[in-house]
């Protein structure tokens, strides 16, 4: 292969993936995975994540290794989600703020969160749970969930990314098809879920079919619905749920994800490397590694590999890269300069918003009783 076709062909791949990485810094050995993937987007997690200033500088760096805008992600939810809990200040979980009912203050959780994102310098939010809070997974998604009713998840979340928006920052519907009622963690095991398909499609499929164009991104799960879909492997890898169900019979026209696939919800099944190829061959456009440096390169190269020998795969890679490119091209919240670099007296300032949301929300369920989940 021609050392400028290598080249694009690598620099479509890069913008597929959205990579974890150790450290708290810019090194040496990150600026060179930087410079080599070019990646779609980098995510941070609490390993990453020290304090305001630090955070700030290092997506900077990473920004600046990169010719085309980052997605510069993080899981923020708040409740037993919340990465910025010890840099500002424990945010209310979503089960909490929805327990409400409240617009007002659902949209008030997702500006509250999204104004923390931007002044640490991040634009990509991978939330809210879509997830139906169904007793099979309350040990495994607790206060993430905000009710078994679809409605009122539809009536939070969108509220949530409201806010979100209002903030300059993109959300991500998840966990398709629905993590609801799975017993298991995703994280170590393949929850499979024995619902059938009429009532996950008029519950658990409710939200992506009621928002579909309100969100920009949907991520799948790694779940296994056998009395759907034959076969136990997780939707993340299945064309069936993708390309058949989300695609074809809701419609969604935005951005698919996979879940991290350094999870054992895939891993325990398949190698990294089957699990970045076949994730994109079901139908998503941008797939996620996020915990060990060694995976993401296995699954970078194994994509690549895969595009360079098989022309059928590289069309497919050069399609996905082309909607990447474009969405970012079309995104205020992507093509907007990041916030200056967050001051003491900023960080003081998100801190104080937190602690009066907080507030607020308890007076509402003193003052509007009769307004609040029990």
């Amino acid at each position: 292969m021609p050392a400028e076709t290598s080249r694009n062909l690598r620099e479509q791949v890069g913008q597929l993936m959205i990579m974890g990485f150790d450290g708290d810094a810019m090194s040496a050995h990150l600026r060179t995975m930087l410079a080599t993937f070019q990646p779609g987007g980098v995510i941070l997690f609490k390993r990453n994540i020290q304090e305001a200033a630090q955070t700030h500088a290092l997506l900077r760096e990473a920004q600046k290794a990169s010719a085309i805008p980052l997605f510069r992600c993080v899981d923020m939810e708040g409740g037993t989600v919340d990465r910025f809990r010890d840099v500002v200040a424990p945010v209310p979980s979503a089960a909490e703020v929805a327990r409400a009912r409240s617009a007002k203050l659902s949209r008030k959780h997702g500006l509250l969160i999204g104004r923390q994102l931007r002044a640490l310098g991040f634009n990509t939010d991978f939330a809210p749970c879509l997830d139906l809070a169904l007793e099979a997974s309350r040990r495994a998604l607790g206060s993430r969930t905000v009710s078994a009713d679809p409605r009122e998840v539809v009536r939070y979340a969108r509220e949530f990314l409201g806010g979100l928006r209002a903030a300059n920052v993109l959300g991500c519907g998840k966990h398709f098809p629905g993590l609801g009622g799975a017993t298991l963690d995703s994280h170590h095991a393949l929850p499979s879920v024995e619902r059938k398909w009429k009532q996950v499609w008029n519950e658990d499929l409710l939200p992506y079919r009621e928002m579909k164009s309100k969100l920009s991104s949907v991520m799948v799960a790694h779940v296994s619905y056998p009395k759907i879909v034959r076969g136990d492997g997780p939707a993340s890898r299945s064309k069936r749920w993708v390309e058949g169900v989300l695609r074809d019979e809701i419609g969604y026209r935005g951005l698919v994800v996979s879940d991290d696939l350094d999870m054992g919800g895939v891993l325990n099944g398949a190698s990294i490397e089957d699990a970045a190829v076949g994730t994109l061959e079901a139908g998503a456009d941008i797939f996620l590694v996020c915990q060990k440096e060694e995976n993401v390169w296995r699954a970078f190269e194994a994509v690549f590999k895969r595009a360079e020998n098989d022309s059928n795969f590289a069309r497919l890679t050069a399609a996905k890269a082309k909607r990447v490119r474009a969405f970012k091209s079309n995104s205020p919240e992507l093509q907007a300069r990041m916030a200056p670099p967050p001051s003491a007296k900023t960080v003081d300032t998100l801190r104080r918003r937190v602690w009066e949301f907080a507030e607020e929300l308890r007076l509402h369920a003193v003052t509007r009783p009769e307004e609040c989940v029990p």
